[in-house]
């Protein structure tokens, strides 16, 4: 499931990198929990929250239906 997570952030990482941020994928667990850490302009961003949970959550569950949820960490 890691890879296709992975597959799945490198296309809505232009995204973010077009508003100066990006996103890292720190840890897939059994559960199904993606665990993600937002940089550059992103990780101060007051909308991060949004950014994960309406825009990386709601496609990763869409297309995997293994993920639960996604966490910044």
């Amino acid at each position: 499931m890691r890879e296709k997570v992975e597959a799945l952030l490198d296309e809505i990482r232009p995204s973010l990198q077009a508003d100066g941020g990006d996103v890292e994928l720190v840890d897939v667990t059994e559960d199904g929990i993606v665990k993600v850490r937002l940089k550059g302009a992103c990780a101060g961003c007051p909308m991060s929250t949004l950014t994960i949970k309406n825009g990386i959550e709601r496609v990763l569950k869409n297309e995997i239906p293994e993920v639960k949820a996604v966490q910044s960490v």
